[in-house]
């Protein structure tokens, strides 16, 4: 596979804090790479970088010509006065501006329009740019094309921006937190697309079941330099353990000798003569490495919770609608001492509502919560708590208490505390506002945990948190002597903590299931499944349906199955795509050469020709893969 992006010595530092330095990377045709780095340590720095949106300080960034690059930002920002199809065909290039003019006629209804937008559109043969654009909208659940941007929820701008890079069809798409305020359904969608497309892939998420499924290749970023890892996620763990296990033994050597060489150091002078002046040389060497060695570090949640009496909370007939919309209906339930639920459903279902509900930030219709006496909430939002940039990270702990007491034995000053969530002296004195996204999300969950709760209400906890600080948090939730609530789009997460699911399904329907979210997943697959094969079977059995009805019955039933001939040409399409990309690379590395080449107006055609036929083979190609 030829190169497609290189990247060179690159360096970045913010004053004296080092970021990374001389690292160097490829992306060739094919690669999708996971990027991985704790919070604050520059993973959204890199992307800003090679996507232009930031400077950096040395190194060289190179891209193949005419190479089609997606970027989709962390927290993607669209004109508030543009509508979704003017945001989703924005390019100045003749087929997006074809059939945006096509959208806008068809919505404006005059014929004459209709006609010459069509007559526009044939003469471009933009049919298939505008069946790729309406099957990545009907994929995405994004109907109303003609609402405004300004009207969107989080999770419909994420949706639209990702409509916007798809229909583009880029050759490497590069992610920031994709799977960030997309409901799960909408995530496994995405890994399944990604999975399956030829597109090159350059991605930070924290889900490690994206990575795993998605990624061929990890990159690690620490100590400012790079580590890669050719395979998935899981591969990636057992490496990189591999590597810390290596670089622990390194450093119990280094300081052993180091110790050795201490006493010889501080025998009698005459011990030190000038012929071993190498040795003392070698000593001070030593030192210095020892010191570069260093552990790592995590946040360390040594955090107790307050005492929960057997009472928790019992729900009565608890209802609650805004206008059409039920979000409960007379829902009864009583929660257990230790319970730890997870929270399921597509986004504007009503799951963070519930959570208000129980908190009494919401009033129900009808019906009540009863709390237990001793329950005492902490609420990690989804929002998060608006925090004051201007304020130095320990002063807004210290606005909280100036000492956290757990018992009698255990306590810690609000810069202690700081201290197992990774702030160190010299952090705790920075502004908020300089703070990376992860960085002020292990700040706020600091604040809910020094408050002592013994009931943690979880929304949404994985956005902007580094994989090691969801291990760790996912390790305290097991040990948590209280009752956990999570809202999750975090399939890996969910699995790890809880032990049954409320699967929010619409209209006030609550599931309630056994088990995690992988679980519930496959219960759900199969159910369906076999409600698929009931309804075959009573079609089937149906003596008086009609002819019409049944032969729509077989349409269905074949919509989604390749054909004969479909196979034979999806068996052709692979291999001429092979091909084709052969001849282009074959192509590219001669105009690169440099040197003088005859017949250079025919070659430039054939390779245009070539690209064409590339792009509208990897088409049908992704069409017919959707089959079985």
């Amino acid at each position: 596979m030829g190169s497609i992006l290189q990247i060179e010595a690159l360096t970045k530092s913010y004053g004296d804090r080092l970021l990374f330095g001389d690292i160097s990377l490829g992306v060739a045709e094919g690669d999708k790479i996971g990027i991985i780095a704790k919070n604050g340590t520059g993973k959204s720095t890199l992307l800003r970088i090679i996507t232009g949106k930031e400077d950096y300080d040395g190194g060289r960034i190179a891209f193949r010509s005419d190479l089609r690059v997606g970027y989709l930002e962390q927290v993607p920002e669209l004109n508030p006065e543009l509508s979704i199809i003017d945001v989703c065909l924005s390019g100045d290039d003749a087929l997006s501006v074809a059939l945006r003019n096509y959208e806008r006629a068809l919505a404006g209804g005059d014929t004459d329009e209709i006609a010459e937008a069509i007559a526009r559109m044939d003469s471009l043969s933009a049919w298939d740019y505008e069946m790729r654009y309406k099957q990545i909208l009907s994929e995405l659940k994004i109907d109303n094309v003609n609402q405004k941007t300004s009207l969107l929820s989080g999770g419909q701008v994420k949706r639209v921006a990702l409509a916007k890079l798809l229909i583009n069809n880029p050759e490497l798409l590069i992610l920031d937190e994709p799977t960030n305020h997309l409901d799960i359904s909408m995530i496994e969608w995405l890994e399944g697309y990604l999975s399956r497309s030829r597109i090159a892939l350059l991605l930070v998420t924290h889900d490690r079941y994206f990575l795993d499924n998605v990624c061929n290749k990890i990159v690690e970023i620490a100590d400012g330099t790079i580590y890669e890892y050719q395979g998935n996620y899981d591969y990636y763990l057992v490496k990189r353990q591999e590597r810390m296990d290596a670089m622990n033994a390194e450093v119990a050597r280094a300081k052993n000798l180091l110790r050795r060489e201490l006493e010889w150091m501080r025998r009698q002078p005459q011990a030190r003569g000038t012929k071993a002046r190498y040795r003392i040389d070698a000593f001070y060497e030593l030192e210095k490495r020892a010191a570069s060695l260093k552990v790592e570090k995590d946040v360390s949640l040594n955090v107790r919770s307050g005492y929960i009496g057997s009472k928790i909370f019992d729900a009565h007939a608890v209802s609650k609608a805004f206008g059409n919309k039920v979000i409960l209906r007379d829902f009864t339930y009583t929660f257990a001492r230790y319970e730890k639920l997870g929270i399921v459903g597509e986004n504007g279902v009503g799951k963070s509502t519930f959570v208000k509900l129980l908190l009494g930030e919401v009033k129900p219709d009808s019906g009540y919560f009863d709390i237990g006496e001793t329950v005492r909430f902490g609420y990690y939002s989804q929002q998060g708590i608006a925090f004051d940039g201007s304020k130095k990270v320990i002063d807004a702990v210290r606005e909280i208490a100036e000492h956290v007491y757990f018992d009698e034995k255990t306590s810690y000053s609000a810069s202690q505390f700081l201290q197992l969530f990774l702030f160190s002296p010299t952090d705790q004195q920075k502004l908020i506002e300089k703070l990376s996204g992860g960085e002020k999300r292990r700040l706020y969950l600091a604040t809910v945990l020094m408050r002592k709760p013994n009931f943690l209400i979880l929304d949404e906890p994985t956005n902007d948190l580094d994989i090691r600080t969801l291990e760790v948090l996912e390790d305290y939730l097991d040990s948590f002597k209280g009752c956990v609530i999570v809202i999750s789009h975090d399939r890996f997460f969910m699995d790890r903590i809880v032990d049954h699911i409320f699967a929010f399904e619409g209209d006030g329907v609550i599931k309630d299931f056994p088990g995690g979210y992988s679980d519930y997943r496959l219960w759900r697959t199969e159910k369906e499944r076999a409600e698929q094969q009931e309804k075959k079977a009573e079609s089937g059995g149906d003596k008086n349906a009609s002819q019409q009805e049944r032969k729509q019955q077989r349409a269905e039933q074949r919509k989604n199955k390749m054909t004969y001939a479909e196979r034979r040409e999806f068996e052709a399409l692979t291999a001429e795509i092979d091909t084709l990309t052969a001849e282009k690379e074959q192509l590219e590395a001669l105009f690169n050469s440099g040197t003088a080449i005859d017949d250079i107006a025919a070659k430039s055609a054939r390779y245009d020709e070539v690209k064409s036929l590339l792009d509208d083979k990897e088409l049908r190609w992704l069409e017919l893969s959707e089959k079985e």
